[in-house]
């Protein structure tokens, strides 16, 4: 059988949309631990010599290293097109190690001190969670060595860094503290190709695009989300290839799915379910697990279903990748580290009003209707309060949403920063994260079996409109996650509609809140929770209530992975043929794109050994 005349025996050659599925209901791999004990398939729909399963950052990088290196590629991506969650972020790489742009600026950095960097256990994030403790090291060695590569790799393949120096921007906490290593790529509208949120990550995984599908050995099969990997046999033996469903993205009151940009290179394949033989390997590249309620609560019991993703409209993070390689036999690894707020783990997003409220989605969006709304940016939390499902506040809601780390520099500048020193955490100011352990905290609305802190408001008047300068109209908030009432009262009874408010207040409970409130804004002190002097009251109808609760982010538990990123099981043992980078590996500490690039650099040369 063949499509357009290419043949499905011989065809050669991430996961991030699920459509028509609540973003934090998990699919039906998801649900359980796919069954190691399926029987292998009969007859295999595609082959190719690397399958890999996820179009993000790692992927992308893994299947244009593998192609370069003469295999035949197939990735796989549950969404209809390419970019994970990295064409969603600032644009911001962390890579050090002396990469030529530290070079040219003069930055002193090399491999060895950025391993030494990345294992220092002396350093700990401003609320003593440590940065570098409980790493991997030789996960963290592999990213220390090839910072350099990896840099020239992007470069070549398109990415347009910015000529400046390197510098320690927050989208790269947890990449040391020696040396300077924050490199940029910054987007202009219109530039590249269709972007979800006009965020810079589009011009890092545009060129990616771009570059792969000039290459005749690499193919796309997109919309079939992966549920399971066969082995030769349930928990011994070579990976042999990989079990899909179809999931066509399809928006709200439209009947053909969405299809990427670009079609060069992408299969035209619409059964129910497909299989892909892997010649030489599989690569795990699905972007991790914080999209899976029940998967990150292993890590973090606090994280039920209220807690939604950053970004999940587009990127789902349902730790499929995760649970199809622990079927058969993989082990998790460094789960603490995804424990113990880390830094970026969680987050409260400067939008309010949007269900994931971390993405500024805007109307131009290719699935503008899955977002559905914009949010509004809060510029001053002086114009709003925060209060929790039983309608009472829980902390100054000026609190920054994380603190910084750090990435910042946090030392003490008259000591400074010596490796391994004892003193490093004492140079640090403390600055706990109370604001998101109190949103998280159980309170006279949580209920058992789970005990859910259920979602926080966003409460303001008509009044603080006008201060943020925000325009309301129909696309401003999410049904159900933005409402207006010409009361308190009223204002109160429309959040039993949202499906998370599942405590219904004491009557008159928000309006006695925002009472207390506006005493504290006529004497100028907050007598709860010690926001600096309450500047304005909330008495200027109608009012609004908007979601501004805290979303999950980053993954930084996943599979256990050696220092060429194979898949190890259990025993300790590499699984033959099995890779995996990015947030679904665990043992790396470092956030952001660098680690994931990094470590498909790695992948796509180790793979194509077979």
């Amino acid at each position: 059988m063949s499509k357009k005349g290419i043949s499905r025996r011989t065809l050669f050659g991430s996961t991030a949309l699920m459509a028509g599925a609540n973003l934090l209901i998990p699919s039906a791999a998801a649900q359980g631990v796919p069954n190691s004990c399926a029987p292998l398939p009969t007859k295999w729909d595609f082959e190719a010599d690397v399958v890999v399963i996820g179009a993000g950052a790692c992927g992308m990088a893994a299947a244009i290293r593998a192609a370069d290196f003469g295999a035949d590629v197939l990735v796989v991506d549950t969404n209809y097109d390419v970019g994970g969650h990295a064409i969603l972020s600032a644009g911001s790489i962390a890579l050090g190690g002396g990469t030529a742009l530290q070079k040219k600026y003069g930055i002193q950095d090399d491999p060895e001190t950025y391993f030494q960097d990345l294992t220092d256990w002396s350093v700990t994030e401003v609320d003593g969670m440590p940065d570098y403790r409980f790493a991997d090291r030789a996960v963290q060695h592999a990213l220390a060595y090839n910072g350099p590569a990896v840099y020239d790799f992007l470069a070549a393949n398109g990415l347009p860094f910015e000529d400046e120096a390197p510098d320690n921007f927050q989208a790269n906490h947890a990449s040391g503290v020696t040396a300077l290593r924050s490199h940029h790529v910054k987007w202009k509208n219109g530039v590249g190709g269709p972007s979800p949120t006009g965020t810079n990550g589009t011009s890092v995984m545009r060129p990616l695009d771009e570059s792969a599908r000039k290459r005749k050995n690499i193919r796309f099969l997109f919309n079939y989300h992966m549920d399971r990997i066969f082995r030769e046999q349930p928990l011994e033996g070579r990976v042999l290839g990989i079990e899909a469903h179809y999931t066509p993205t399809i928006l709200p009151g439209q009947t053909k799915p969405l299809v990427s940009w670009k079609t060069d290179g992408n299969i035209d394949f619409h059964e129910p379910s497909v299989t892909v033989k892997a010649r030489k390997g599989i690569v795990i590249a699905t972007g991790g697990n914080t999209g899976n309620v029940e998967f990150r609560r292993m890590f973090d019991p606090r994280l039920t279903s209220e807690f939604q993703l950053g970004g999940g409209e587009w990127s789902p993070q349902d730790g499929s990748g995760e649970l199809a390689a622990m079927a058969i036999g993989a082990a998790l690894w460094g789960c603490c580290n995804q424990a113990m707020n880390r830094n970026g783990a969680l987050r409260r997003g400067a939008f309010v009003g949007s269900r994931t409220s971390y993405v500024a989605w805007k109307p131009q969006s290719p699935i503008w209707g899955k977002v559905k709304a914009t949010g509004l940016f809060v510029g001053n939390w002086q114009d709003c309060i925060a209060v929790n499902q039983a309608g009472k506040r829980f902390y100054d809601e000026t609190k920054p949403a994380y603190p910084n780390g750090t990435c910042f520099g946090f030392f003490d500048k008259s000591g400074g920063y010596v490796h391994g020193d004892w003193r490093n955490s004492s140079k640090i100011k403390p600055q706990f994260r109370n604001y998101i352990d109190a949103a998280c905290a159980i309170n006279e609305g949580s209920q058992g079996p789970d005990w859910e802190a259920g979602p926080q408001w966003a409460i303001f008047d008509s009044a603080a409109i006008k201060r943020e300068q925000w325009k309301i109209d129909e696309n401003s908030g999410e049904e159900g996650y933005f409402f207006k009432a010409d009361t308190l009262d009223e204002l109160q009874e429309k959040l039993t509609q949202n499906p998370y408010q599942k405590f219904e207040m004491p009557k008159g409970r928000l309006a006695e809140t925002v009472a207390r409130y506006n005493a504290f804004v006529e004497k100028g002190v907050d007598e709860d929770f010690d926001k600096p002097k309450p500047r304005y009251k909330i008495e200027q109808g109608p009012f609004y209530a908007a979601w501004c609760t805290v979303c999950t982010h980053d993954t930084y538990a996943g599979l256990r992975v050696n220092g060429k990123n194979q898949v190890v099981d259990m025993a300790g043992k590499v699984i033959p043929g099995l890779y995996c980078g990015g947030e679904s590996a665990g043992g790396a500490t470092q956030h952001g794109m660098g680690r994931c690039f990094t470590a498909g650099y790695i992948i796509g040369a180790e793979v194509v050994k077979g």
